[in-house]
């Protein structure tokens, strides 16, 4: 059935209000915003409009109108990006927390809470692992496991590689055969684990 033009107004608003505020609006707040004389006149139009099938409503609730093709947007993670990190040669790096990605968690298989961050990876020390230069890697505070891809300060250096330990001694590894083993001569300090890729590398 087709609605008139009042209950396509009508819908417009609500689903705005949804899609803005995350809430759908009132019936009071419908009567205000179309100037109606009464609650009346707004549960009239909603009955049609629930009739041909474009709403819902749900009994015991005072904001009980539901948009039946309506998907709330997902709750969105903001993560830092803390500027560049070496996949290659360890350097010196300045973070710089200014820039935020905002990521659907689902993208990245994280809890809202966790502590994340970002970096953008520069040179092919990780290739072996699929992370290419100027890929953003994703990672989170944790304590690392070995085999697990780290952000790591190594000797006041920072590089992207993996974690290994043997014999009870951590290292750094490269994903690519040209780059040596970093063994650490006085601190290994994890900054953060791997945990998703934004692929924005060209292959």
């Amino acid at each position: 059935m087709t609605l008139t033009l009042r209950q396509t107004e009508i819908l417009s608003f609500i689903r705005s209000q949804a899609e803005d505020r995350g809430s759908i609006p009132s019936v009071r707040e419908i009567m205000t915003r179309f100037g109606f004389r009464s609650p009346a006149t707004v549960a009239s139009h909603l009955d049609l409009m629930e009739k041909k099938g474009v709403i819902r409503r749900e009994s015991g609730r005072s904001r009980n109108i539901v948009l039946n093709d309506f998907r709330p947007r997902p709750e969105l993670l903001e993560i830092p990006l803390y500027g560049m990190i070496p996949a290659g040669i360890p350097e010196g790096q300045e973070q710089d927390s200014e820039k935020t990605l905002q990521l659907d968690p689902s993208m990245v298989r994280l809890p809202m809470n966790t502590k994340t961050f970002a970096l953008e990876v520069r040179g092919d020390s990780m290739i072996g692992a699929g992370i290419l230069n100027r890929d953003t890697v994703i990672l989170e505070i944790a304590e690392p496991r070995h085999r697990d891809i780290v952000a790591a300060l190594i000797d006041g250096a920072v590089t992207l590689k993996r974690y290994l330990v043997e014999a009870g001694r951590p290292f750094l590894r490269a994903e690519n055969p040209d780059y040596p083993d970093l063994i650490p001569a006085h601190e290994l300090v994890i900054q953060g684990v791997f945990r998703a890729l934004i692929r924005t590398a060209t292959p």
